[in-house]
């Protein structure tokens, strides 16, 4: 080992050492600031690793993982750590792979033919292509099916001819899409949401007016507004021949009891609410958005640094626009993100709103 790796590698101490805190804490932001090596195992980890925290006799910490390399350690190959330096081989192999099922969205794509095409065992594959975009590779194969058979719906196809171009088979496969992507039947989603009923709400919250919406499946839209009527005009511009109604006491779907928990956490601190959400976007917005959600409140993030954590350090400029694009709100915590230099960049719902929900956090984290 040369005297520079020696410098650079540093024995876990104390439960003092922030490292020794972020790697316990599994905090993802501090991915790409350092890594840890194993020594019983000869392996390197994000401090975000799932894997179970090695004893702190057995850890050490290096600045970069080329540091670790050189010191004999080879990358782990669940949590990836190189991905955060841009150096991970796996990375090109995903998203190559990503690109042939994009292609051949609408063939049947089993795990076997899958590992040929990226020569590698079906385990293997279904580790690194989650570890790299985030979802496996079944997953990433539906969304792509479910993107071109809504396309097809959206340029006037009918609902038949749309279920074969997307390579569904037959329309029954079609109707299991109701829970599990276009939140309603086809035929409604084809006609701009006519047939179905929306109920929506407007708030006034300590951030402003705040729109949601929501089918009797679900949180449908969520958006921050300057009136009600404009509000009501981009829900509208959404679904343009839905019945939309005002939420009353008598609505069958928890809508009132969800606005209700999230002003209380806007308002008065209290925890985020669990709603389910719908992450509707491209493969790379779709882990931008997973990686914010991982952002504990009080904790924040420079651009570059969500960028490294979804494994596109060079891509900087799509992780803001993958903030841009966030359509809950809140419930997507895109206000942790800021620029390098700590400036509060941009932010969809005004820049007022993204301080005051940064100092809230930061208020209450002090307070715990």
């Amino acid at each position: 080992m040369t005297r520079a790796i020696l410098d650079a590698a540093t024995p876990a101490a104390s439960g003092a050492d922030q490292r020794w805190a972020a790697l316990k804490a599994r905090d993802a932001a501090a991915d790409g600031t350092f890594v840890y090596a194993v020594k019983t195992t000869g392996v390197f980890c994000r401090p975000s690793c799932p894997a179970r925290p090695a004893r702190p006799e057995n850890v050490t910490f290096f600045a970069t993982g080329a540091e670790a390399e050189a010191a004999g350690y080879r990358a782990c190959l669940r949590c990836r750590p190189l991905a955060a330096e841009g150096r991970d081989p796996m990375t090109g192999r995903v998203e190559d792979l990503a690109a042939f099922i994009r292609a051949h969205a609408d063939e049947p794509l089993p795990l076997t033919r899958l590992s040929a095409e990226a020569g590698l065992s079906p385990f293997h594959l279904q580790r690194s292509f989650k570890a790299v975009l985030g979802v496996s590779p079944r997953a990433y194969h539906a969304a792509e099916r479910l993107k071109a058979f809504k396309a097809a719906l959206r340029e006037g196809d009918s609902v038949l001819g749309a279920t074969f171009e997307a390579g569904y088979g037959s329309t029954s496969r079609v109707y299991e899409l109701v829970d599990g992507g276009l939140g309603m039947t086809p035929s409604a989603y084809r006609a701009g949401g006519a047939g179905e009923t929306i109920v929506h709400a407007v708030r006034e919250t300590a951030l402003g007016l705040l729109m949601m919406a929501a089918t009797g499946r679900g949180v449908c839209f969520v958006q921050f507004g300057d009136s009600g009527e404009a509000l009501l005009d981009q829900l509208r511009a959404e679904f343009p021949r839905a019945d939309l109604r005002p939420a009353g006491e008598d609505a069958r779907v928890p809508l009132d009891a969800w606005m209700s928990a999230l002003d209380d956490h806007l308002s008065r601190g209290a925890p985020r609410p669990d709603l389910p959400l719908d992450l509707r976007g491209t493969a790379f917005q779709v882990r931008v958005w997973r990686f914010l959600l991982s952002v504990k409140p009080g904790q924040v993030v420079s651009y570059s640094e969500l960028a490294a954590g979804v494994g596109a350090p060079r891509a900087v400029r799509a992780a803001a626009s993958a903030c841009a694009a966030n359509r809950l709100a809140v419930l997507i915590p895109c206000h942790r993100a800021l620029r390098a230099d700590g400036g509060l960049g941009g932010y969809r719902w005004g820049l007022e709103r993204k301080r005051a929900l940064l100092d809230a956090e930061r208020a209450a984290g002090a307070a715990a």
